[in-house]
């Protein structure tokens, strides 16, 4: 992790953002907050945020809406959702929309920056294997992910955004094609056992990236097949830079 982490914690209330904001900068993180989506925006515009700590409800845009937001205009920004919410539904939704990890209010400000950590470390292996990798691409089915730009494009040549637990989800099945890789397996690999995410979490990343690989042309979503009992297999024929 670098010397420097910045957290962006968005919360309407004063009270919770400040205790977030102490823990965390007792803990050597540099942190920043803001009451709502538009302060948020703010401070990303003239500042690098390594984290964003959302919570659900907010007032005028909420934590739903500005996640979905974020993904849609290709940040990629780890978020770590707050809900007061206990609906495993609700957990689903954030999920779906790209968030990395959910906790849920009252909470120990130890278990968040459990998570925090986890989240960043997940990053981080991300981008030192990437760094350290002279594979610069995969190809499969037309589609091609860039390595080093952590993009994936498709047959039009269009970018698609992913989080970084698509990302890493993506990168587990392209490094193992033909294999069937239990949901325990894929666990360990996208989310890890320190987040403590609930299980379901995988056939949620497992869907939405489905959807993400589906073109106009598509008729299903073969491309990632669910083995029944066993897991799921990435059946596309896989290449890369070093072997074309």
């Amino acid at each position: 992790m670098t010397e420097s982490v910045n957290i962006l914690v968005v919360d309407d209330h004063a009270d919770i953002r400040e205790l977030i904001k102490r823990f965390l900068d007792q803990h050597c993180f540099n942190t920043f907050t803001a009451c709502d989506g538009d302060e948020m925006r703010a401070i990303l515009k003239n500042n690098h945020i390594d984290l964003i700590v959302l919570d659900l409800m907010l007032p005028k845009e909420d934590g739903l809406s500005i996640c979905r937001k974020l993904r849609e205009n290709g940040n990629n920004v780890p978020i770590i959702m707050l809900t007061a919410m206990i609906g495993e539904t609700d957990k689903i939704i954030g999920l779906e929309l790209g968030a990395d990890d959910y906790l849920t209010k009252p909470f120990n400000p130890r278990e968040l920056l459990a998570r925090i950590k986890a989240v960043l470390r997940r990053s981080d292996n991300i981008q030192k294997t990437e760094t350290q990798k002279t594979l610069k691409h995969y190809f499969f089915d037309q589609w091609t992910l860039d390595v080093l730009k952590r993009e994936l494009i498709d047959p039009n040549k269009t970018i698609i955004s992913l989080s970084t637990a698509e990302y890493e989800l993506l990168i587990t099945f392209l490094q193992h094609p033909h294999e069937t890789l239990s949901r325990d397996q894929l666990l360990d690999q996208a989310r890890g056992r320190e987040a403590q995410v609930f299980d379901r979490s995988i056939d949620t990343l497992i869907s939405r990236l489905r959807k993400k690989l589906k073109t106009e042309n598509d008729n299903c979503n073969e491309i990632i097949k669910t083995v029944w009992g066993g897991g799921y297999c990435f059946i596309a024929e896989v290449t890369n830079d070093q072997e074309q």
